[in-house]
Formats: structure tokens, C-alpha cells, sequence
């Protein structure tokens, strides 16, 4: 028997920007019967996304309502990787020792009474758990929730995904503005001059965000700043999970390469960025055990684009017809959620409470 992809039940949507939360807010589009068209200048995975560090957590340093969306889009993740098989989310854990001892006991406590996996452990406890650790922490936190995925292999399989319940997927297309009418949104300008109508157009273009809404009379203040992570040739199986120490953050990726950076948004490249890989992965190789074959394969440097304020801006655009944004850091940890009740809000009108205090209109009066 042939199957069918399902008919579109809603009206159809746009979302420019392929990047996993792009691709995420396509697959929930789709899920739910919407005709979506997903639209990047690249392919699925685009800019930002591909160079994330791609740790999938509700870590410390971040105020409560943050964390609970945060967590939030944790249990979303388990959702996904039940349903696209193809994310190939490592569920591995991490260990962290990157605060003070002090810090580290508050931080496990105040996560612990929200239902978040973590304890502590001691140097017995952490070697065990991290044999390849040269000097294991006195007292470091397990988190076993938490867990990575491969960027932008991810962000290729919510695109797949979203054409199997029916959306379309056009790469390698640029996005020159944003179709207004009446004071509102009616579709996309691609480059070549192609008009695409659709009911809802949103937005999801990392750093392009800001141009592309401004001519609907939208300021979106963003930074992007860099971070440097490194790679290592390939090496057989050597992490048991994620590594948050002091000099920094380390995980082992699927294809055996080790992905490190002095935190998980990468190192500032400075001035000479060579230089500062090479001072990275000097770091890396005091972190783990002398006999450790390591070989610095390369770096990258990648943008993270971030609201003025560091938090999401999510949601419809008030007072602009048929216009929503999506644009963050975090975006790996956030896409479930954010694709989630993105999808619910375009197709119900329904707002999300735990997305209350990353609205844009925080920034636009």
C-alpha cells in the first residue's frame, strides 16, 4: 500500500530559518496539519546551530522562570527522540564541577527540589564516572538527564521528519523580505523576486531576524557573539557523558571526535583565534589522563545569536498581523518546547505561560 503524506488542516505557514529551532517549529507546524513551507539560505542545520556545543540542559546560573521552560524543553526532548528516532539524542549525563564547592551544594539542592536528576559526588564517585579525568574533582554534580545531540544532524532530521507529515523544505533559498499588506505579513520575497504567500510567517533566521522584521516596523535588538569551540581526530569511546570542568566543557561526539571549549558557548576567539584553539586544547589535554592519544583536528568559530538581554524572543509579533519571531541562544536545549508551543500559538492563539516573560514585545514597547 502507497502512503500519503496528511492533508494540510490549517492554513498554510512559513518558517524562515532551517536551524533546529526552525525545524522544530516546522515539525510541530506539520504535526498539528498546517501547510508548512520551511525556507533557508543554506541547507537544515544552518549557521549558528551547526557550531553549538549542543548540551541539552537546565544548568545553573539561569533565574527560575527560565529554568522551567529550560526543563521544560528537556522532557520535550524525550518526546522527539520517541518520535524521530533519527535525532540520535545521547542520553548520557554530565558531570560538573565548574563552581565552587558551596556553589555546587546550593546548586544541587535548589535543582534536586524541582524534580531535576542530580546528586553529588565525591573523586571515588567521579572516577568512576569519568576514568579518563586526570585529576577527578573532590566534589563534582551528576546531572543524568541530561544529554547531547549532533546539531545539525538533528536539525536535517526535524526537516525530514516535518516532509513525512507533509511540509516542504526549500534549501538553498534566500529570503530577501517579508511580503506586507495592509499592515500585514502575506508571505516571503525570495531573492530571485519569487513572492510565496501564506497566512502566518515566522521567523526563526538567527542573526537575519532583525532585518528581515524591521520593515514591519519591528526592532529586535540582537548581539552575536563568537565562541571557539575545538575537535580532536576521532578517538574510540573515552567520555561516559558530558565534562563541565573548570577550564572547560568537553564532550565526545558521535563520531569519536571530542568537542571542546572554554564553556559550552565556545571560547572568545580573540585576536589571533589559532592561538586560542591551541591554548583550548592545551587545556583539554591537562584535563584528561597523559596517556590519552589526543590530536587537534581543527576549530570553529561560530556566532550565537542572542536577544540584547540574553533571553529568548519568542512568539507573535503584537500589533503585526500574521508575523512571529524565534530567535535565541540555546536554541538545541530550547527547540522542543519552543517548537511546541510555537506551533500551538500560530495555529490557537493559545500563549504559552512559561513563555510569558521572552515575549518580543518586551523589546518593541
Amino acid at each position: 500500500m502507497t502512503s500519503h503524506p496528511p492533508v494540510p488542516s490549517h492554513p498554510p505557514v512559513i518558517v524562515v530559518g532551517a536551524g533546529i529551532i526552525g525545524a522544530s517549529i516546522a515539525w510541530h507546524l506539520a504535526r498539528r496539519g498546517a501547510a508548512v513551507t520551511l525556507v533557508d539560505a543554506a541547507r537544515p542545520g544552518g549557521v549558528a546551530t551547526a557550531a553549538s556545543f549542543a548540551w541539552i540542559n537546565a544548568s545553573w546560573g539561569n533565574p527560575e522562570p527560565y529554568v522551567r521552560l529550560r526543563m521544560a524543553a528537556m522532557a520535550g526532548w524525550r518526546g522527539l527522540d520517541a518520535e524521530v528516532p533519527a535525532l540520535n539524542v545521547a542520553w548520557t549525563g554530565g558531570l560538573l564541577w565548574d563552581l565552587p564547592e558551596e556553589d555546587l551544594r546550593t546548586f544541587a539542592a535548589e535543582r534536586s527540589a524541582t524534580g531535576y536528576a542530580v546528586r553529588l559526588v565525591d573523586g571515588a564517585e567521579a572516577h568512576r564516572l569519568e576514568p579518563a579525568i586526570a585529576v577527578p574533582p573532590t566534589l563534582a554534580v551528576h546531572a543524568r538527564g541530561e544529554a547531547a545531540v549532533e546539531p545539525a544532524a538533528a536539525a536535517e532530521a526535524l526537516a525530514a521528519a516535518a516532509v513525512q507529515r507533509g511540509a516542504t523544505v526549500r534549501t538553498d533559498t534566500p529570503v530577501a523580505a517579508l511580503s506586507l499588506a495592509d499592515g500585514r505579513v502575506t508571505g516571503i520575497v525570495l531573492a530571485d523576486g519569487t513572492v510565496i504567500a501564506a497566512d502566518h510567517v515566522v521567523v526563526a533566521a538567527g542573526i537575519a531576524t532583525p532585518a528581515l522584521v524591521a520593515p514591519a516596523g519591528v526592532t529586535l535588538p540582537l548581539k552575536d557573539p563568537p565562541g571557539l569551540l575545538i575537535r580532536t581526530a576521532p578517538l574510540p569511546k573515552l567520555l561516559n557523558g558530558l565534562v563541565m570542568a573548570p577550564a572547560l566543557h568537553v564532550r565526545q561526539a558521535a563520531d569519536g571526535r571530542l568537542v571542546a571549549g572554554a564553556d559550552f558557548g565556545g571560547a572568545d576567539p580573540g585576536a589571533d583565534a589559532a592561538a586560542t584553539a591551541d591554548r583550548v586544547f592545551a587545556d583539554l589535554r591537562s584535563l584528561l589522563a597523559a596517556d590519552v592519544p589526543l590530536t587537534l583536528e581543527g576549530f570553529n568559530v561560530g556566532r550565537r545569536p542572542t536577544p540584547a538581554d540574553g533571553f529568548p524572543a519568542v512568539g507573535r509579533i503584537a500589533g503585526v498581523e500574521g508575523l512571529s519571531v524565534a530567535v535565541m541562544h540555546s536554541g538545541v536545549t530550547l527547540a522542543p518546547a519552543i517548537g511546541a508551543f510555537l506551533a500551538d500559538e500560530v495555529l490557537t492563539g493559545r500563549r504559552e505561560p512559561l513563555l510569558a516573560p521572552y515575549r518580543p514585545e518586551r523589546f518593541i514597547g
